[in-house]
Protein backbone atom coordinates (compact mmCIF):
# COMPACT_ATOMS: atom_id res chain seq x y z
CA UNK A 1 0.00 0.00 0.00
CA UNK A 2 2.80 2.44 0.90
CA UNK A 3 4.66 1.56 -2.30
CA UNK A 4 1.54 2.21 -4.35
CA UNK A 5 1.03 5.63 -2.79
CA UNK A 6 4.69 6.47 -3.36
CA UNK A 7 4.51 5.50 -7.05
CA UNK A 8 1.27 7.41 -7.72
CA UNK A 9 2.44 10.50 -5.82
CA UNK A 10 5.86 10.49 -7.49
CA UNK A 11 4.28 10.15 -10.93
CA UNK A 12 1.91 13.06 -10.45
CA UNK A 13 4.37 15.33 -8.69
CA UNK A 14 7.03 14.62 -11.29
CA UNK A 15 4.53 15.40 -14.04
CA UNK A 16 3.57 18.66 -12.37
CA UNK A 17 6.97 19.93 -11.44
CA UNK A 18 8.88 18.70 -14.47
CA UNK A 19 12.38 20.11 -14.48
CA UNK A 20 11.62 22.86 -11.97
CA UNK A 21 13.36 22.33 -8.66
CA UNK A 22 11.18 23.03 -5.65
CA UNK A 23 12.23 22.73 -2.04
CA UNK A 24 9.54 21.50 0.29
CA UNK A 25 9.18 19.29 3.33
CA UNK A 26 8.91 15.54 2.95
CA UNK A 27 5.42 14.26 3.67
CA UNK A 28 4.87 10.86 5.28
CA UNK A 29 1.57 9.19 6.07
CA UNK A 30 1.45 5.80 7.78
CA UNK A 31 -0.42 2.86 6.27
CA UNK A 32 -3.19 2.89 8.87
CA UNK A 33 -4.07 6.51 8.04
CA UNK A 34 -3.86 5.81 4.30
CA UNK A 35 -6.24 2.87 4.77
CA UNK A 36 -8.69 5.07 6.69
CA UNK A 37 -8.58 7.75 3.97
CA UNK A 38 -9.25 5.16 1.28
CA UNK A 39 -12.14 3.65 3.23
CA UNK A 40 -13.85 6.95 4.07
CA UNK A 41 -12.15 9.55 1.87
CA UNK A 42 -9.88 12.35 2.98
CA UNK A 43 -6.67 14.25 2.39
CA UNK A 44 -3.40 12.38 2.81
CA UNK A 45 -0.80 15.02 1.91
CA UNK A 46 -0.65 18.56 0.59
CA UNK A 47 2.09 20.70 -0.88
CA UNK A 48 2.23 24.01 -2.72
CA UNK A 49 1.35 22.41 -6.08
CA UNK A 50 -0.31 19.09 -5.19
CA UNK A 51 -2.89 17.38 -3.01
CA UNK A 52 -2.96 13.62 -2.38
CA UNK A 53 -6.25 12.15 -1.20
CA UNK A 54 -7.88 8.80 -0.65
CA UNK A 55 -11.38 8.60 -2.07
CA UNK A 56 -14.29 6.25 -1.51
CA UNK A 57 -17.52 6.28 -3.48
CA UNK A 58 -20.52 4.00 -3.11
CA UNK A 59 -22.79 5.89 -5.52
CA UNK A 60 -22.59 8.14 -8.55
CA UNK A 61 -21.27 11.66 -8.11
CA UNK A 62 -21.92 15.00 -9.72
CA UNK A 63 -20.22 16.06 -12.93
CA UNK A 64 -17.00 17.98 -12.15
CA UNK A 65 -14.63 20.43 -13.83
CA UNK A 66 -11.52 21.77 -12.11
CA UNK A 67 -10.06 24.71 -14.05
CA UNK A 68 -6.58 24.50 -12.50
CA UNK A 69 -6.25 20.92 -11.20
CA UNK A 70 -5.15 17.85 -13.11
CA UNK A 71 -6.45 14.70 -11.40
CA UNK A 72 -4.33 11.54 -11.45
CA UNK A 73 -6.46 8.66 -10.14
CA UNK A 74 -5.34 5.13 -9.28
CA UNK A 75 -8.08 2.59 -8.56
CA UNK A 76 -7.30 0.40 -5.56
CA UNK A 77 -10.58 -1.48 -5.21
CA UNK A 78 -14.03 -1.71 -6.78
CA UNK A 79 -15.50 -0.54 -10.08
CA UNK A 80 -17.22 2.41 -11.70
CA UNK A 81 -18.36 3.81 -15.00
CA UNK A 82 -16.43 7.05 -15.49
CA UNK A 83 -17.10 9.59 -18.24
CA UNK A 84 -14.66 12.23 -19.49
CA UNK A 85 -14.67 15.06 -22.00
CA UNK A 86 -18.35 15.74 -22.52
CA UNK A 87 -20.31 18.93 -21.99
CA UNK A 88 -21.59 19.68 -18.49
CA UNK A 89 -25.35 20.02 -17.98
CA UNK A 90 -26.79 22.10 -15.12
CA UNK A 91 -23.39 23.52 -14.21
CA UNK A 92 -22.77 25.85 -11.30
CA UNK A 93 -19.68 27.39 -9.72
CA UNK A 94 -19.08 25.91 -6.27
CA UNK A 95 -15.84 27.77 -5.47
CA UNK A 96 -13.16 29.55 -7.50
CA UNK A 97 -12.16 27.35 -10.47
CA UNK A 98 -14.48 24.51 -9.36
CA UNK A 99 -17.73 23.59 -11.12
CA UNK A 100 -20.34 20.90 -10.54
CA UNK A 101 -23.22 19.81 -12.75
CA UNK A 102 -26.15 17.43 -12.80
CA UNK A 103 -25.26 15.58 -15.99
CA UNK A 104 -23.12 15.37 -19.09
CA UNK A 105 -23.77 15.29 -22.81
CA UNK A 106 -21.36 13.15 -24.80
CA UNK A 107 -17.93 12.20 -23.58
CA UNK A 108 -15.88 9.03 -23.49
CA UNK A 109 -16.88 6.11 -21.25
CA UNK A 110 -14.28 4.28 -19.15
CA UNK A 111 -15.04 1.17 -17.09
CA UNK A 112 -12.71 1.54 -14.12
CA UNK A 113 -11.50 -1.35 -11.98
CA UNK A 114 -8.60 -2.26 -9.69
CA UNK A 115 -5.23 -1.21 -11.09
CA UNK A 116 -6.54 1.36 -13.59
CA UNK A 117 -4.99 4.82 -13.80
CA UNK A 118 -6.85 7.82 -15.23
CA UNK A 119 -5.34 11.25 -15.81
CA UNK A 120 -7.92 14.02 -16.17
CA UNK A 121 -6.28 17.26 -17.38
CA UNK A 122 -7.36 20.57 -15.84
CA UNK A 123 -10.50 21.91 -17.51
CA UNK A 124 -11.79 18.47 -18.53
CA UNK A 125 -15.34 17.49 -17.62
CA UNK A 126 -15.50 14.18 -15.71
CA UNK A 127 -18.12 12.12 -13.91
CA UNK A 128 -18.44 8.96 -11.85
CA UNK A 129 -21.74 8.09 -13.56
CA UNK A 130 -22.29 4.62 -12.10
CA UNK A 131 -20.81 2.93 -9.04
CA UNK A 132 -22.40 -0.54 -8.73
CA UNK A 133 -21.06 -1.26 -5.23
CA UNK A 134 -18.06 0.92 -4.34
CA UNK A 135 -14.76 2.23 -5.63
CA UNK A 136 -11.68 3.24 -3.63
CA UNK A 137 -8.96 5.24 -5.34
CA UNK A 138 -6.05 7.59 -4.78
CA UNK A 139 -6.26 11.06 -6.31
CA UNK A 140 -3.23 13.24 -6.82
CA UNK A 141 -4.27 16.75 -7.78
CA UNK A 142 -1.56 18.63 -9.62
CA UNK A 143 -2.51 22.27 -8.96
CA UNK A 144 -1.59 24.92 -11.53
CA UNK A 145 -0.83 28.44 -10.30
Amino acid sequence: MKQLLTVVAALAIGMLLGAAAEKSAVSYTDHDTVGQRLAKGGQIAKGPNYIVSGSHRDKAGEVEVHDKETDVMYVVEGQATFLTGGTMVGGRDTSPNQHLGSGMNGGETHHLSKGDVVVVPAGTTHWFKEVPDHINYFVVKAVQP
